[in-house]
């Protein structure tokens, strides 16, 4: 997929040198010469990069940098005459990525540009992988990578047992387990037929998650063969 660039310069000279030279590079470049028109097209389109100026007419680049940051995480590379302005733009929280000063080589543009879109791919893939982690029952939310447990807000703490009971049945939402079979998944021992292990540390789970333990909907019991996650 081609990715598509918003370049940010008032130069016409140093603006039509990189549109020509990324556009040969295989990028989709769209070209703002001032602030105000930068923050029209970036607010009315998707952008995979933002090439930046800082000395801009209308709305300074300093300004857009801090517009763009509050509404998305595409990666920002800076280009700019000075370097006490690149400095600031990296250093003050303001969120840039990267930054080149100028002049430079249009060589060195195309490694920046291609690094700084790599870096924000295999975040954002990093991102969807952990947010698949992150599950979402009714009132639970459960992010099973960081053993993290909370309803409505409110931090749930829960035994190691308890969490792999909970984990064990989440990660198999369909799936009826006997006793057995999840004494042997958590254990990892021989099970000897002694029900009050599992009893106890499932009536201790259902207290803390459930609104009524005696009338459980998280963790449904299906008498005489185990347990599932409740259906919802």
């Amino acid at each position: 997929m081609q990715e598509k660039i918003l370049l940010v310069e008032d130069d016409p000279s140093i603006s039509e040198m990189v549109t020509n030279f990324l556009v040969k590079e295989g990028f989709f470049v769209i070209h703002a010469s001032d602030g105000k028109d930068a923050m029209d097209l970036f607010a009315q389109q998707t952008f995979d990069l933002v090439l930046l100026d800082l000395m801009l007419p209308k709305r300074s680049g300093m300004e857009c940098l801090q517009r763009m940051r509050n509404q998305s995480l595409v990666p920002v590379l800076i280009i700019s005459a000075k370097d006490s302005d690149v400095d600031k733009a990296l250093s003050l929280g303001f969120g840039a990525d990267d930054y080149l000063v100028k002049p430079f080589s249009v060589i060195e543009l195309l490694a920046r540009v291609k690094a700084s879109i790599r870096r924000a791919t295999e975040y954002s893939k990093q991102e969807e992988k952990r947010k698949q982690e992150i599950i979402q029952i009714h009132e639970l939310r459960i992010d099973i990578d960081n053993f993290q447990l909370t309803k409505n807000g409110i931090t749930i703490k829960l035994t190691n047992k308890e969490w792999e009971i909970l984990k064990l049945l989440i990660q198999h939402p369909t799936k009826v387990f006997t006793k057995e079979q999840i004494y042997r998944s958590i254990w990892k021992e021989e099970y000897y037929k002694d029900e009050n292990v599992i009893n106890v540390h499932m009536s201790r789970l259902r207290e803390k998650i459930e609104d009524d333990p005696a009338k459980p909907k998280y963790i449904e019991t299906l008498w005489g063969i185990g347990y599932r996650l409740g259906e919802f």
